[in-house]
């Protein structure tokens, strides 16, 4: 009996914030289901070098160092990934900041506020922009592989659905995503390019660990997911990498959830 297989063989996916946690993470996971896989990082140069060696050297994962604020930076880092290995199928925007220190709204720094939507938001317009025309040129020319002309992951998180209280520049931009994602979808199904939402709660991450660390508060967090503990980041990536096979062949303008089971709000 042969077993159920999640292969991207041919393809090539593209991963912004690549070079550490879920990032990482997924770019493992992907290539090892064997595509061939183009990452942005920003300054996590060693571990990007490191990861790419991992993941079989410039044949098959190639790292990119690239700034993510700009709708133009966006599309420099699909432009870069198509140059080096001539085509594109998946994007899974996964870049982002999470300001770790508490910031009501009455004290929130106007320039904060404008940093955290450029990077989560602002560059997610510009990869989705240039990697939809990609698919489209693909599929004009006859290159898109049969029932595959494309796939979007957006990486959202649980405080875009039930909003984060003195985080509220962060919780704004991953509410958008699923609005993106939900608008999307609807655009683009109709040409066969599916368009997914995956929503972490906690993960065990660079990002997160002020707060997981925190004597007082991390306790606090993980009493509150059911599963009692954050996520790792290879366990976001398994969701991802399925959204991105033929066995979601199916799913579209979805907003998946890997929370441990913490219940959403509103």
């Amino acid at each position: 009996m042969t077993g159920v297989s999640l292969a991207l063989d041919g393809r090539v996916a593209l991963i912004s914030g690549g070079s550490r946690g879920i990032g990482a993470a997924t770019v493992r996971l992907f290539a090892q289901a064997g595509a061939r896989v183009a990452f942005g990082y920003l300054q996590a140069r060693e571990q990007a070098e490191a990861l790419t060696s991992e993941c079989g050297g410039p044949g098959r994962c190639a790292a990119f160092q690239q700034q993510l604020s700009t709708p133009a930076e966006g599309h420099a880092l699909v432009a870069a990934a198509v140059r080096a290995f001539g085509r594109l199928d998946v994007l899974v925007a996964n870049h982002g900041v999470w300001p770790p220190e508490d910031a009501p709204i009455a004290q929130m720094t106007e320039a904060q506020w404008r940093h955290t939507l450029q990077v989560n938001l602002d560059a997610v317009f510009g990869l989705v922009q240039a990697a939809v025309a990609q698919f489209d040129r693909q599929a004009i020319q006859g290159g898109a592989p049969a029932g595959f002309p494309g796939h979007i992951v957006l990486i959202s998180s649980t405080a875009g659905q039930r909003g984060e209280a003195n985080h509220a520049d962060y919780a704004v931009t991953k509410g958008a995503l699923i609005s993106l994602t939900k608008s999307l979808s609807s655009e683009l199904a109709p040409r066969g390019i599916r368009v997914n939402c995956v929503a972490p709660g906690w993960v065990a991450t660079d990002m997160a660990s002020p707060a997981l660390n925190h004597p007082v508060l991390g306790p606090k967090i993980g009493s509150a997911i059911p599963l009692g503990r954050p996520a790792t980041p290879r366990e976001i990536a398994g969701p991802v990498l399925f959204l991105c096979t033929p066995l979601a062949g199916f799913i579209s303008g979805e907003v998946l959830n890997v929370n441990g089971g913490s219940v959403l709000v509103g």
